[in-house]
Order: structure tokens, then sequence, then C-alpha cells
């Protein structure tokens, strides 16, 4: 089967474009300042716009009001908004009420507990993804883009009513292995396509969406 990829943490014209002519079906950009990935919604607005249709355009936001993400969807075209932050099941299903756009919950995961407590936003979000929990004494952690994989063997017998998507260390070298493991369909990558925090490696995009669509 083809596995379908999101590239995520964008922010220039030239990764864009190696994301679409690679045949990306997610596209990612972070609203979230102490990442280096960050944009502002000018910038994505820009971004978001060149994105051909059949392309799905994604907000990745940390516990941000109601505020920001009505500023955000009045100004930019997006299509999903994934929540990676410390979201509860309730505060999910109302932004989901409120602003009618699809939402993907982000789950920190480094257990079995914590897949346990994953399904507890099956009922409220479109779709789950799975990241990599950081450890407590990593310095300078994000909510994700740290670049850490979990055991992906912990999602190999798991059944979920929504779609998913598997995040957390991957780049095309391991991209084949986690996808056997975990027997994910949906994959996001963001530090694997990097030459350097924030800065998109191009060559490695292409790389990494060839291997996605020769599995």
């Amino acid at each position: 089967m083809t596995v379908a990829a999101k590239i995520c943490g964008l922010s220039s014209e030239e990764a864009l474009a190696a994301a679409v002519a690679g045949s990306a079906r997610f596209v990612g950009f972070v609203f979230f300042p102490p990442s280096p990935r960050h944009l502002t919604i000018e910038r994505a607005q820009a971004l978001a716009r060149a994105v051909p249709a059949g392309i799905t355009r994604v907000a990745v936001v940390v516990d941000v009001d109601d505020d920001f993400l009505a500023r955000l969807l009045a100004k930019a075209p997006i299509d999903m908004l994934q929540l990676h932050g410390k979201e509860t099941p309730e505060r999910t299903a109302a932004i989901k009420d409120r602003f009618r756009v699809a939402v993907m919950k982000a789950v920190a995961i480094a257990g079995e507990a914590d897949l346990d407590a994953a399904k507890r936003y099956c009922a409220v979000a479109d779709w789950l993804m799975f990241d990599a929990k950081p450890p407590k004494d990593k310095e300078g952690a994000m909510p994700g883009g740290n670049a850490l994989a979990f055991d992906w063997q912990l999602l190999r017998q798991q059944r979920f009513p929504l779609p998913w998507m598997l995040s957390g260390g991957l780049d095309p070298d391991n991209l084949a292995a986690a996808v056997t493991v975990s027997r994910a369909q949906f994959v996001d990558v963001s530090s694997g396509v990097e030459s350097a925090p924030g800065i998109k490696d191009t060559a490695k995009i292409r790389a990494f969406l060839a291997r996605a669509q020769a599995l």
C-alpha cells in the first residue's frame, strides 16, 4: 500500500514546492512561537494559498485561545487544525463545534497508558496523531518536532475508530521500518527532513515522499 505523508513545519516556497511535487497528502504550518518553525498568520496565509487542491492544509497549534483561532481561520485557508498541546477532550470538542473545521488531536506516547488516554478523544476529534512524549529532562523540548521516536510496536495491535497518523523521529531511512512495525497508513515528518532546526531540506523531502509512495 502507498503510505500518505504529511510534511510539517513548512516555512518556505521551495520546501512547499518540494512537498507538492512529491505528492504529499498533507502540509503543515506551525503556530507556536518557541518553535523554529513558527509562522505568522500572514506568512502562513501566503503559503497556504499556494497549495493545490487535494492537499490538506494543516495548522499546528498549541493550547491557543478562540481569539487566535478566529483570526487564523479568517485569514488563512486552513483545512484542519492539529491540536498539539494539552487540550482536553472537552476543549477539542468545543473547538470543533465552534469553528466547524476538521480537528486532529496529537497525543504524546511513552507507553500503553498513553494509548488508553488517546481513546478519550475518539468521540470528539476527526483524526488522532501519535507522537513521542519528550523526556522530562530534555532541555528545550517542544510539544513536537523533537526528532524523538517511541516504541512503534505499541501501535501494532491497536484499533481506533478514527484515522491516525504516526509522528516522532521519522526520516527517509527509518520510515519503512516504522510503517512495517506500527502498520501506520499515514505518517508525519518535520525534523527528519531538515538540514537544521526549522530549515527544510528539499532533497530529504523528496526522499521521504518517494519512500512513502514505494511502501
